[in-house]
């Protein structure tokens, strides 16, 4: 992972990284170990509890990498990751910025500690 810090144009002080997810992140294995709660957990597989608007069917994952921006408790996501971010001009960080997508905030109290 790298880090770069800028100073946007109306004085505000970002933190740019890259986060890349490892393939092995996601859940190799069942969690439903039990045998008695096999019949059940058969029937939760049977029908699609997810809910979708419109046509989406699926949830949204980002599962490719991607440039965090955070500025406070503001995070921002642009991916792909553009191939020049860890060198360009400060000018050209804050363009990626502004193009970036809005990302959950972080709470107050994960920033406090």
């Amino acid at each position: 992972m790298s880090l770069r810090v800028f100073v946007d144009s109306s004085g505000n002080e970002w933190h740019v990284f890259d986060v890349v997810p490892r393939t092995g992140e996601r859940r190799s294995q069942d969690r439903r170990a039990s045998e008695a709660s096999e019949e059940a957990s058969a029937e939760r597989r049977e029908s699609d509890r997810r809910l979708a608007i419109g046509n989406v069917g699926k949830l949204s994952t980002i599962s490719e990498a991607w440039l965090c921006f955070e500025q406070g408790a503001e995070r921002r996501r642009l991916s792909p990751i553009p191939g020049d971010w860890s060198r360009c001009t400060e000018q050209a960080l804050e363009d990626y910025c502004r193009r970036a997508r809005p990302a959950r905030p972080l709470h107050a109290d994960l920033t406090s500690h």
